[in-house]
Protein backbone atom coordinates (compact mmCIF):
# COMPACT_ATOMS: atom_id res chain seq x y z
CA UNK A 1 0.00 0.00 0.00
CA UNK A 2 2.89 2.60 0.78
CA UNK A 3 3.95 1.59 -2.67
CA UNK A 4 0.61 2.74 -4.14
CA UNK A 5 0.47 5.89 -2.54
CA UNK A 6 4.10 7.12 -3.39
CA UNK A 7 3.12 6.21 -7.02
CA UNK A 8 0.04 8.40 -6.70
CA UNK A 9 1.98 11.45 -5.10
CA UNK A 10 4.80 11.04 -7.46
CA UNK A 11 2.03 10.80 -10.75
CA UNK A 12 0.18 14.03 -8.83
CA UNK A 13 3.23 15.86 -9.11
CA UNK A 14 4.44 14.85 -12.72
CA UNK A 15 0.77 15.73 -13.84
CA UNK A 16 1.06 19.19 -11.82
CA UNK A 17 4.47 20.00 -13.86
CA UNK A 18 2.43 18.40 -17.23
CA UNK A 19 0.14 20.60 -16.77
CA UNK A 20 1.89 23.73 -15.88
CA UNK A 21 4.42 23.05 -18.63
CA UNK A 22 1.71 22.41 -21.47
CA UNK A 23 -1.54 25.27 -20.87
CA UNK A 24 -1.13 27.79 -23.31
CA UNK A 25 -1.57 30.47 -20.83
CA UNK A 26 0.26 31.12 -17.33
CA UNK A 27 -1.72 29.85 -14.78
CA UNK A 28 -1.97 31.93 -11.20
CA UNK A 29 -2.46 29.85 -7.89
CA UNK A 30 -6.23 30.55 -8.02
CA UNK A 31 -6.29 29.48 -11.60
CA UNK A 32 -4.40 26.55 -10.97
CA UNK A 33 -6.83 25.14 -8.29
CA UNK A 34 -9.44 25.73 -10.16
CA UNK A 35 -8.56 23.99 -13.28
CA UNK A 36 -7.50 21.00 -10.86
CA UNK A 37 -10.38 20.78 -8.89
CA UNK A 38 -12.98 20.91 -12.06
CA UNK A 39 -10.88 18.20 -13.31
CA UNK A 40 -10.82 16.38 -9.57
CA UNK A 41 -7.54 15.47 -10.59
CA UNK A 42 -6.16 16.05 -7.13
CA UNK A 43 -8.22 17.21 -3.98
CA UNK A 44 -7.93 20.98 -2.70
CA UNK A 45 -5.23 20.12 0.57
CA UNK A 46 -2.94 17.75 -1.74
CA UNK A 47 -3.05 20.07 -4.71
CA UNK A 48 -1.56 22.96 -1.78
CA UNK A 49 0.97 21.23 -0.54
CA UNK A 50 2.38 19.57 -3.79
CA UNK A 51 2.86 22.82 -4.98
CA UNK A 52 4.23 23.62 -2.21
CA UNK A 53 6.67 20.95 -2.61
CA UNK A 54 7.19 21.28 -6.34
CA UNK A 55 7.87 24.72 -5.53
CA UNK A 56 10.56 24.15 -2.69
CA UNK A 57 12.60 21.40 -4.84
CA UNK A 58 12.38 24.10 -7.45
CA UNK A 59 10.54 22.01 -10.38
CA UNK A 60 8.24 25.30 -10.51
CA UNK A 61 9.03 28.71 -9.98
CA UNK A 62 6.29 31.66 -8.85
CA UNK A 63 6.90 34.30 -11.27
CA UNK A 64 5.91 37.67 -10.73
CA UNK A 65 4.84 39.94 -13.84
CA UNK A 66 3.24 43.30 -13.20
CA UNK A 67 2.17 42.37 -9.26
CA UNK A 68 0.54 39.14 -10.70
CA UNK A 69 1.81 35.79 -9.92
CA UNK A 70 2.07 32.55 -11.86
CA UNK A 71 3.69 29.14 -11.80
CA UNK A 72 6.66 28.37 -14.40
CA UNK A 73 8.13 25.29 -14.79
CA UNK A 74 12.38 25.35 -14.24
CA UNK A 75 14.60 23.48 -16.32
CA UNK A 76 14.98 21.31 -13.19
CA UNK A 77 11.17 20.75 -13.61
CA UNK A 78 11.22 20.02 -17.43
CA UNK A 79 14.21 17.51 -16.82
CA UNK A 80 12.03 15.74 -14.37
CA UNK A 81 8.75 15.71 -16.64
CA UNK A 82 11.43 14.59 -19.64
CA UNK A 83 12.60 11.35 -17.52
CA UNK A 84 9.16 10.45 -16.25
CA UNK A 85 6.52 11.34 -18.74
CA UNK A 86 5.28 8.43 -19.19
CA UNK A 87 4.18 7.65 -15.44
CA UNK A 88 1.16 10.66 -16.66
CA UNK A 89 -1.93 8.25 -17.72
CA UNK A 90 -2.15 8.80 -21.50
CA UNK A 91 -5.78 9.13 -21.61
CA UNK A 92 -5.55 12.31 -19.10
CA UNK A 93 -2.52 13.40 -21.10
CA UNK A 94 -4.77 12.98 -24.47
CA UNK A 95 -7.49 15.07 -22.42
CA UNK A 96 -5.37 18.04 -21.82
CA UNK A 97 -4.02 18.15 -24.97
CA UNK A 98 -7.93 18.51 -26.09
CA UNK A 99 -8.58 21.15 -24.12
CA UNK A 100 -5.51 23.18 -24.72
CA UNK A 101 -5.61 22.98 -28.01
CA UNK A 102 -8.92 24.24 -28.10
CA UNK A 103 -7.66 27.19 -25.86
CA UNK A 104 -4.66 27.88 -28.57
CA UNK A 105 -7.52 27.70 -31.47
CA UNK A 106 -9.29 30.13 -29.16
CA UNK A 107 -6.48 32.68 -28.64
CA UNK A 108 -5.50 32.66 -32.34
CA UNK A 109 -8.78 33.62 -33.30
CA UNK A 110 -9.18 36.49 -30.93
CA UNK A 111 -5.39 37.59 -32.46
CA UNK A 112 -7.26 37.54 -35.94
CA UNK A 113 -8.84 40.60 -35.57
CA UNK A 114 -6.43 43.33 -35.21
CA UNK A 115 -7.33 47.09 -34.64
CA UNK A 116 -5.29 49.82 -32.98
CA UNK A 117 -4.62 53.89 -33.72
CA UNK A 118 -1.93 56.46 -33.00
CA UNK A 119 -2.14 60.02 -33.17
CA UNK A 120 -0.46 61.76 -35.60
CA UNK A 121 2.04 65.27 -35.47
CA UNK A 122 -0.96 67.11 -36.70
CA UNK A 123 -3.50 66.02 -33.82
CA UNK A 124 -5.57 63.71 -36.15
CA UNK A 125 -5.16 59.61 -35.32
CA UNK A 126 -4.64 57.08 -38.04
CA UNK A 127 -6.51 53.71 -37.72
CA UNK A 128 -5.16 50.49 -38.86
CA UNK A 129 -7.75 47.55 -39.22
CA UNK A 130 -6.76 44.21 -39.75
CA UNK A 131 -7.87 40.63 -40.47
CA UNK A 132 -5.08 37.62 -40.60
CA UNK A 133 -5.51 34.70 -41.06
CA UNK A 134 -2.67 31.97 -40.36
CA UNK A 135 -0.16 34.68 -40.11
CA UNK A 136 -1.44 36.07 -43.68
CA UNK A 137 -2.89 39.63 -43.80
CA UNK A 138 -6.44 39.20 -45.57
CA UNK A 139 -7.06 42.58 -45.23
CA UNK A 140 -5.89 45.96 -43.92
CA UNK A 141 -7.35 49.23 -43.88
CA UNK A 142 -5.92 52.80 -42.44
CA UNK A 143 -7.90 55.49 -42.16
CA UNK A 144 -7.19 59.00 -40.95
CA UNK A 145 -9.90 60.25 -38.12
CA UNK A 146 -9.90 63.48 -36.47
CA UNK A 147 -10.26 62.37 -33.03
CA UNK A 148 -9.19 59.60 -30.89
CA UNK A 149 -13.36 59.08 -30.38
CA UNK A 150 -13.76 58.41 -33.56
CA UNK A 151 -10.78 56.33 -33.76
CA UNK A 152 -11.78 54.09 -31.21
CA UNK A 153 -15.19 53.79 -32.18
CA UNK A 154 -13.94 52.70 -35.79
CA UNK A 155 -11.74 50.17 -33.45
CA UNK A 156 -14.32 48.87 -31.95
CA UNK A 157 -17.12 48.21 -34.73
CA UNK A 158 -14.20 46.56 -36.18
CA UNK A 159 -13.75 44.24 -33.40
CA UNK A 160 -17.71 43.67 -32.51
CA UNK A 161 -18.80 43.56 -36.41
CA UNK A 162 -16.02 42.42 -38.72
CA UNK A 163 -17.52 39.80 -40.54
CA UNK A 164 -20.34 42.09 -41.91
CA UNK A 165 -17.79 44.99 -42.30
CA UNK A 166 -15.52 42.83 -44.42
CA UNK A 167 -18.11 41.61 -46.62
CA UNK A 168 -19.76 44.98 -46.43
CA UNK A 169 -16.14 46.58 -48.17
CA UNK A 170 -15.49 43.63 -50.12
CA UNK A 171 -19.41 43.75 -52.00
CA UNK A 172 -18.95 47.24 -52.40
CA UNK A 173 -15.63 46.56 -54.64
CA UNK A 174 -16.58 43.90 -56.72
CA UNK A 175 -20.32 45.10 -57.53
Amino acid sequence: MFMDNTEEIAQNKLLLLYIIKKSPYKFSKTQLNEFILEKNYINFFFLQQYLSELVESNLISIIDNDGESHYEITEKGNTTLKYFNTKIPEDIKLELEEEFNFHRSLQKKESQVISEFFQRENGQYTVNLRLVENEDVLFSLYLNVASEDQAQLICNAWKDRTDSIYMDIINMLIK
